[in-house]
């Protein structure tokens, strides 16, 4: 059992993504009800899919009357980037036990990941307080999306706003990383990468690319400037 101060460290950790994913689910819940969707069945979406960016996919995707093919094909394709993402802490689960490693794996998110990730560099962080910042932000998450359904659209909350919530999340956790050359590599390469990407009209995948090409291009600066 965790001890009342690992559980304590985790709360805080996760308290910045829990609020942050309460401005998110309410709108996602809200248009997962419009498509029909009740509260348990959004529940046990969030709770066993738990992911925004594909959560937010199913019912816009299904409302333009795309097929269910290309929309497991779509959201598949964009939620790749958690085997990146779940493979990065590989070094850092040596020694956990298994089924907490996989725990951990398995519920590792955008937001959680830069949070935790800061944590291992610092130290003193533990893949089982890993996986309970993971959990209290799927926790919240979850039930945002449940209030979202129960109100449905009596908030009027504009997608749009929603949609600008998320990549302030990001912006937040981009800004805590450490300003070096690296980073500053990575960031310009993966907006320009995105960029790219949806003006010529790939947008399901373009996050994927971006990360991926600016994570490639820092690696190959640090490479290079180590030479």
């Amino acid at each position: 059992m965790p001890s009342r101060e690992h559980i304590q460290q985790s709360l805080s950790a996760a308290l910045p993504i829990m609020l942050g994913y309460v401005a998110i689910g309410i709108p996602c819940g809200i248009l997962c009800s419009s498509i029909g969707l009740d509260a348990l069945q959004v529940f046990l979406l969030s709770a066993l899919f738990y992911s925004g960016a594909g959560q937010f996919m199913i019912p816009n995707m299904w409302i333009a009357g795309a097929p269910i093919s290309a929309i497991v094909a779509s959201v598949s394709l964009v939620n790749t980037r958690q085997m990146l993402y779940s493979a990065s802490f590989a070094k850092a689960c040596e020694g956990a036990r298994k089924r907490v490693s996989f725990l951990f794996a398995a519920t590792v998110t955008d937001e959680s990941y830069g949070v935790n990730m800061a944590k291992f560099e610092e130290g003193g962080w533990s893949v089982g307080r890993a996986t309970m910042v993971n959990l209290f932000s799927q926790t919240s998450w979850a039930l945002s999306n449940v209030l979202g359904v129960l109100v449905g659209n009596a908030i009027g909350i504009p997608l749009a706003i929603a949609s600008f919530a998320m990549t302030s999340i990001f912006i937040c956790l981009l800004c805590t990383q450490k300003i070096t050359a690296a980073n500053g590599v990575a960031v310009s390469v993966a907006m320009i990468g995105v960029f790219l990407c949806k003006a010529a009209g790939f947008s399901g995948p373009a996050i994927l690319i971006g990360a991926v090409a600016g994570v490639v291009a820092a690696m190959v600066f640090s490479g290079a400037r180590a030479r």
